[in-house]
């Protein structure tokens, strides 16, 4: 039986991302822009099953015997005839059973351990692989309806002129009415080359509008494009670790230029892992050949360490790792990889913790299990995964105690600086965003300015704007009258102290409209408050760094390659 492993967990993008981050999307688009104002943890259950995935089937496995096998299953068997027979209403699929009994066995050992129907095993595949068939847009609910957020760029939704803001009315002559965003989403998706029929209705048109798309391959980005925030410093956003992305990652630095890179702000809040040789082969690149990047070991499985490959003594810039709450597993890996060998300084609040292996293995009528067989030290030798022994799984999900830490398992990085394990990655330096307020709150829960957008393209007619459009006092004072006549709750000293977040938040939502996701997140990542304690931080990330260099060649008597 072929088998694959993978590393994985949740996540939130600091205030914006809580505006604008993973909201339902057409089957798994491209990660491009993230906007739910409610972050969900318990998508870490099928995300840890999507990030450390590893590949190899395991061996030697001490099997219970064969009589206390066919007594179980014999147990099982005569439960089942009663509950068929016997229950208040007729059972009408027995798959319902056997994939409750599978899922109620499997939470009896750990969070991770999942089984896959079909549609969670081709929807995992999706992720992993980078890639789906549709037509390309992000899809959620807004007002009962649920609407584009934003076509892909130079997607089919794209070219055939959807736009964000687009009712979807009917989908090949089926109503949409009551059906729910991942319906839709289904809908949407189909083999490339097919035709779908979107009817969408449009602010300011009184007729619908008809779009007859052919679907075709989309590729799910795990890596958005990496661009300056200041001279020399390189923002570099991994959303998760699938198949395609230490190319990804790649591409960017060549595109870019890595020569012109004097620090990097390498970001991975939020991800949730992905699959294992794509996060060791990104952790290489930032270490030196040879240097361990993580290591696991369980009963069945023989302890193995994965060593860089594709290091360069080149690229010997200063590196911020930023992290959060719901950075997990790959995610984990790396910034653990980088911070044991003093490559660079991890910025934010302690990770997930989630340190556990899955392998995977395909079984019947395209069903999955992930199974845990091993678990994941960092190159000091520390546990990754948090305790969850002592706390429901609901409570490990949303990550109550951050700061869980295990005291009795400490280490030592390369340069000798203490750390500990049984916790995730705790930060070298913490950095925890400011909680969205009141205001905030009420604003992206009544989508403001999701709808304030709409209107106001669907008053000029178009959706252009000159390159380096500005809000000005008109379009302000517009969407301050907006806020009244929708009877928008707030006061005008909650306007007037919002300001600034007000004008980002109207700004972001116009370009991405106008230019597209790419130049709104731009846009975010420009105002990010963590962004900025990073671009302070860069010197303090090059001092550590040669520190630790002159530490360990005073160590070892030699010089380090």
């Amino acid at each position: 039986m072929s088998t694959q492993s993978k590393v994985n967990h949740p996540s939130t993008k600091q205030n914006f991302q809580a505006y604008n981050r993973d909201e339902s999307r057409e089957g798994s688009p491209p990660m491009a822009s993230r906007r739910s104002l409610l972050l969900y943890p318990a998508v870490v259950g099928i995300c840890s099953v999507l990030g450390g995935l590893y590949g190899p089937g395991v061996t030697g496995v001490a099997a219970a015997s064969e009589d206390d096998v066919s007594q179980t299953l014999k147990t099982f068997t005569k439960v089942y005839t009663l509950v068929e027979g016997n229950f208040a209403d007729k059972v009408t699929s027995d798959k319902g059973i056997y994939k409750g009994a599978v899922t109620g066995m499997l939470r009896t050992l750990d969070p991770h351990s999942s089984f896959f129907d079909p549609k969670d095993y081709t929807n995992l595949r999706e992720d992993q692989k980078g890639h789906y068939y549709g037509v390309g847009m992000q899809v959620a609910e807004r007002n009962h309806q649920v609407v584009v957020i934003a076509p892909f760029l130079g997607s089919p939704a794209y070219k055939a002129g959807l736009r964000p803001g687009d009712t979807i009315l009917e989908v090949n002559d089926k109503r949409t009415t009551n059906m729910s965003v991942s319906e839709v989403a289904e809908l949407l998706k189909g083999p490339k080359g097919t035709s779908v029929q979107v009817i969408a209705g449009r602010e300011g048109s009184e007729k619908s509008l008809t779009f007859n798309i052919t679907r075709d391959e989309i590729p799910r980005k795990s890596v958005q494009d990496a661009f300056f925030v200041k001279p020399g410093i390189l923002h570099l956003d991994i959303e998760s670790f699938n198949e395609n992305t230490s190319r990804e990652v790649e591409d960017n630095m060549k595109r870019v230029g890595e020569q012109n890179v004097k620090g990097l702000i390498l970001d991975l809040r939020e991800n949730p892992g992905g699959l294992l040789n794509e996060g060791v082969a990104v952790s290489g690149r930032f270490l030196q050949n040879g240097q361990v990047v993580v290591s696991h070991r369980g009963r069945a499985s023989a302890e193995k360490p994965y060593l860089a490959r594709n290091g360069s003594p080149k690229r010997d810039y200063p590196i911020v790792v930023l992290v959060n709450r719901y950075s997990a597993s790959a995610a984990e890996i790396v910034a653990g990889a980088i911070q044991d060998h003093d490559r660079g300084l991890i910025l934010g609040e302690n990770t997930f913790g989630k340190g556990l292996v899955q392998t995977v293995f395909p079984l019947a009528e395209g069903t999955g299990l992930a199974l845990t067989t091993a678990k994941y030290y960092t190159p000091s030798n520390r546990l990754i995964q948090r305790d969850y022994s002592s706390s429901s799984f609901l409570d490990y999900y949303y990550r109550k105690n951050v700061e869980t830490q295990n005291t009795q398992d400490v280490a030592m990085t390369d340069s000798g600086r203490k750390v500990y394990g049984g916790g995730g990655i705790a930060p070298d330096e913490k950095f925890v965003p400011e909680k969205l307020n009141k205001f905030q709150i009420e604003m992206l829960r009544k989508y403001t300015f999701f709808s304030f957008t709409s209107k106001f393209f669907s008053a000029r007619g178009d959706t252009k704007l000159p390159q380096g459009w500005e809000l000005t006092d008109q379009v302000n004072n517009d969407f301050h009258a907006f806020l009244l006549k929708e009877k928008v709750d707030f006061t005008e000293a909650d306007f007037t102290a919002n300001k600034d977040w007000v004008q980002t938040s109207l700004k972001r939502e116009i370009y991405l409209t106008a230019f597209g996701t790419e130049e709104s997140r731009k846009l975010g990542v420009q105002s990010d408050p963590m962004i900025l304690k990073a671009v302070e931080v860069m010197p303090k990330a090059k001092q550590l760094l040669e520190t630790a260099k002159k530490l360990i060649v005073q160590r070892t008597g030699g010089a380090r390659d």
